[in-house]
């Protein structure tokens, strides 16, 4: 209920600022890819201002979980080795269980040093 409510109270208000932005940025931009040329029609694209706003935004998200990823690596492999270290042992723990103890035969008070 409370990631719902959460969820709700976030994403409401972004989609209302993307609707926001697409309708005050629809208008056509051309992007030119050639920087000793700006006319050059090969290397240039035209679109809506917003699209390239989400495009970056897009990347963003993107390139940051990406680098997230890689960043948390080390702490991946180090929880991948505890588990595999605590299957072991609980497969160590279920096996004494499992075998009968070995008392030993004689008493412990028979071992007391004679007077």
């Amino acid at each position: 209920m409370t990631k719902k409510l959460i969820n709700i109270l976030i994403l409401v208000p972004v989609g209302v600022v993307l609707i926001v932005l697409c309708v005050a940025n629809r208008q056509s931009v051309t992007m030119a890819l050639n920087p000793f040329n700006a006319e050059d029609q090969v290397l240039s694209v035209s679109a809506p201002f917003f699209a390239y706003i989400f495009i970056a935004f897009i990347l963003g998200l993107v390139f940051g979980s990406l680098a997230t990823w890689f960043s948390q690596s080390k702490h991946r492999k180090t929880a991948k080795a505890k588990k595999r270290e605590a299957a072991q042992w609980r497969a160590e723990a279920d096996r004494q269980k499992t075998q009968p103890a070995e008392l030993p035969q004689t008493r412990p008070l028979d071992r007391l040093p004679s007077a």
